[in-house]
């Protein structure tokens, strides 16, 4: 019996560790398309929702939502069922699992593994495969070749991220993201500044420009959203999508933008730790400061979002083997040999 109530224990709690990211996804999801229509609104001299739920149309994204629940679900004719219908839930689990690593706050991470990096780059590369699947799936020319300049951009810009990435690792020493967010605990730079990794070595601050240009690309955002660009290619492999399984690869879209960010925050910026040391720190005040980094990475790729127009595809494949490959290799040996001789 007592063996019984015990595994309902530990069901129950792989439930809550489960349950906790999902609920932050969701809110966040809401909260983030609001707000880029309201940033959107606002870059171009205009109000945005402003109707729906009183202040400001705060309720418009789950109005949206409602919509959506109730919209036909459509599949076409000869299209590939299966895979069509398992291909949006298969990109939101990509992106979901990846939020087991992530280190939420001294009191919460949903997994303790000491090869958090590397579980989540293989994660996040299942959202290729299910890009490539949808438009494949779809039997419709137009989505399979969205999905296959799709699946070449998030192919070719995952090397200068796992670059970016392994920079960071080979100064921080560890794979365990719990671990790389200690090390940048206090203030001991110039006695003032905190201790970010981001500031401790020059070429870091490189690293993190190359790590931030190429998660733009990794989540379709502009000017890297060329295989969706919705006023000229109706979405690319989403094309024939509808209702919520188009709201899946919506959420998924959404969910990735958060997850890159947050692990921004978490490599570059502290992670949960305080940028005044000790003041306001604790589980608490940890969730807060590393939700405010992450999100306001997010900001910023929507911002750039409604001010720069997108790249031909020419030039979006140069920018990352021309330019990001041999700057993030070249920089990672300069990061090496900085970590050797300082």
């Amino acid at each position: 019996m007592s063996e019984l109530f015990g595994n309902i224990g530990a069901t129950s709690a792989i439930l809550v560790h489960a349950l906790i990211p999902l609920t932050i996804i969701l809110v966040y999801a809401l909260a983030a398309i609001w707000g880029e229509r309201k940033i959107a609104g606002f870059i171009q001299d205009r109000l945005g929702p402003h109707r729906v739920g009183g202040w400001h149309g705060w309720a418009q994204s789950i109005a949206d939502l409602l919509k959506l629940l109730q919209k036909e679900d459509i599949v076409p004719a000869n299209a590939s069922r299966f895979l069509f219908k398992f291909a949006p839930f298969m990109m939101f689990a990509a992106s979901y699992a990846a939020f087991a690593v992530i280190p939420f706050s001294s009191g919460y991470i949903g997994s303790m593994i000491n090869i958090g990096v590397f579980y989540l780059l293989a994660v996040t590369s299942l959202l290729t495969i299910s890009v490539i699947m949808g438009g494949w799936a779809s039997n419709n020319k137009w989505s399979l070749i969205g999905s296959m300049r799709s699946a070449a951009q998030m192919v070719s810009y995952e090397v200068p991220t796992i670059a970016s990435v392994l920079t960071v690792v080979i100064v921080a020493g560890s794979l365990n993201l719990m671990t790389v967010t200690e090390l940048q605990s206090g203030n001991d730079i110039l006695g003032f500044l905190p201790n970010w990794l981001i500031l401790q070595n020059p070429f870091l601050i490189i690293t993190f420009i190359i790590f931030f240009i190429s998660i733009l690309a990794e989540a379709h955002r502009v000017p890297f959203d060329l295989p969706e660009s919705e006023s000229e290619l109706v979405a690319g492999y989403q094309t024939e999508y509808s209702g919520m399984r188009w709201a899946m690869f919506m959420l998924a879209e959404y969910a990735d933008m958060l997850l890159l960010s947050l692990l921004g925050a978490t490599l570059f910026f502290g992670g949960w730790n305080s940028p005044f040391g000790e003041f306001m720190a604790g589980p608490i005040w940890g969730f807060f400061w590393f939700m405010a980094k992450g999100l306001f990475l997010v900001i910023i790729m929507m911002w750039i979002r409604w001010t720069l127009p997108r790249y031909r595809v020419d030039q979006l494949m140069h920018i990352c083997w021309g330019i990001l490959i041999p700057a993030s290799f070249i920089n990672l040996i300069l990061v090496a040999l900085w970590e050797v001789i300082f």
